[in-house]
């Protein structure tokens, strides 16, 4: 699989959920994300990375979940959604697919755990104020700020395990990882 398509594929999934989401509807996200996780998963020994998609789920029923039920966020489409109300289904979808990208277009990730805390600490709340403001997917209570410091601690805390995991999972599997960097004493 190809640092581009899964990029790319990712990148199209988030759209589909988004602007489905903002519509009234998680169904565009949800069947783009399967699709999505059905084709990486299909490539030649990748099939071992269900772990990564089972944690990358957990992470994002705590994560989104937390700000749904604290009503810190409040999401577009909420329904289905976990019992008790929590992250809807095509949040969990965007998390299934974005597991994916941790051994492909974000594999750099996984030697850079420092890297992937500060991705998820400011990558993360851009791409849910994007969404929020570009097509109603989420938003926020005001004040937005608590909202927005939940989810960078979360996305910060979730993708650096996340991207441990993913370390982890190469080096026990026998799959290729990227050198992790080592100082020298």
């Amino acid at each position: 699989m190809s640092f581009w398509s899964n990029l790319i594929g990712y990148q199209l999934v988030w759209f589909a959920a988004v602007i489905g989401a903002g519509r009234g509807t998680p169904w565009p996200g949800t069947i783009a994300a399967a699709l999505f996780v059905a084709w990486q998963l299909s490539s030649a020994g990748r099939a071992r990375e269900w772990r990564l998609l089972v944690a990358a789920v957990a992470a994002g029923a705590l994560v989104d979940g937390a700000l749904a039920w604290s009503g810190l966020a409040h999401y577009a489409a909420a329904r289905p959604a976990l019992p008790g109300g929590g992250a809807p289904l095509w949040i969990l979808a965007l998390w299934s697919a974005f597991a994916l990208t941790l051994t492909q277009s974000l594999s750099a990730l996984r030697a850079r755990l420092w890297l992937a805390a500060v991705l998820g600490a400011i990558g993360a709340p851009l791409a849910y104020l994007g969404a929020a403001r570009g097509w109603q997917a989420v938003s926020f209570a005001a004040p937005v700020w608590p909202g927005v410091l939940a989810l960078a601690i979360g996305w910060a805390v979730a993708l650096t395990l996340l991207a441990r995991l993913a370390q982890r999972m190469g080096r026990t599997d026998g799959a290729v990882t990227a050198p992790v960097l080592r100082s020298r004493r």
